[in-house]
């Protein structure tokens, strides 16, 4: 657990961004332990992340200060204590690899968060719940009962105070109204190399169409399906050998994979969004 607090910033680019802010850190007596910046020369946007060492360091005063530089400058800012854990819901269906995975990775400190809730609309992942101490709730799904399956998890999500929904292969689709009350805050893996093979059966897909490489993208969820700012992504060779079954264990591995990083991104700080895109900061 880091004692540190994260800045992240997105502005029109102009001279002088970097200096304002390290200045005023600086002026602060703020031990600056990393710092990133980009510059999209077509857009003509900034982005930056600075994180310091909040050991003696004043960041309520900090805060004051900084709020009318951004104001002047036209920035879009937010600041993050590293120290506090978020809160993340797991939504899976019949498929555990991904969820296996985070749960793991969160055991061993991998993941700086919290995982209080798992939701389902299978019965299938009780089991690996119970082991890892977290409440397993089953909602089923049917086209008929769509939009009271959502309201009942809405309710489990407000419940346990979830900032951050991880879809680890949860095979639904999401209302717009569902997505809408979590802005850039769901993370979908979906099992292919977006933007090819949207939708379901993407394997299946791929197979079809006999491409010799496949992939596996991590994204946020946004009302249009799939098509959200992509995180990160990941492919494997095949060949002429190789099954749609081949297929699927082998796009496995890059599904945990990719779904991984971009959760520990998030939860870092690391990702800004701006139109279609995002940044990822080292």
């Amino acid at each position: 657990m880091r004692n540190t607090a994260v800045l992240l910033i997105d502005c029109p680019d102009r001279k002088g961004l970097v200096a304002a802010v390290s200045g005023l850190l600086y002026r602060h007596g703020a031990n600056i332990l990393h710092a990133d910046q980009h510059r999209d020369q077509e857009a003509g946007l900034f982005f930056m992340r600075v994180e310091w060492d909040l050991e003696a360091f004043g960041l309520d005063a900090f805060r004051a200060e900084f709020a009318p530089l951004a104001g002047e400058l036209c920035m879009r800012w937010r600041i993050e204590e590293m120290a506090r854990r978020p809160r993340v819901a797991l939504f899976v269906s019949q498929y555990l690899h991904c969820l296996v995975d985070l749960l793991h990775r969160r055991q061993i400190g991998e993941l700086n968060c919290e995982i209080p809730l798992i939701v389902s609309n299978h019965p299938d992942a009780g089991a690996l719940a119970r082991f890892h101490g977290v409440e397993f709730r089953l909602v089923p799904v049917t086209a008929a009962a769509r939009s009271e399956a959502e309201a009942e998890q809405v309710a489990l999500l407000g419940e346990h105070g979830i900032e951050l929904i991880v879809l680890a292969r949860y095979m639904q689709i999401l209302s717009p109204d569902f997505v809408r009350r979590y802005p850039r805050r769901i993370i979908n893996v979906h099992h292919s190399f977006l933007p090819a093979f949207v939708g379901a059966r993407p394997y299946h897909a791929a197979f079809q169409r006999g491409v010799k490489l496949i992939g596996a993208t991590s994204h946020y969820v946004t009302e249009e399906l799939d098509a959200g700012p992509i995180i990160e992504q990941d492919v494997v060779r095949i060949s002429h050998r190789d099954q749609v079954e081949d297929l699927i264990v082998k796009g496995r591995d890059l599904e945990r994979m990719v779904l991984s990083r971009a959760v520990m991104w998030h939860l870092e700080q690391r990702i800004l969004c701006y139109e279609k895109k995002t940044v990822i900061f080292d």
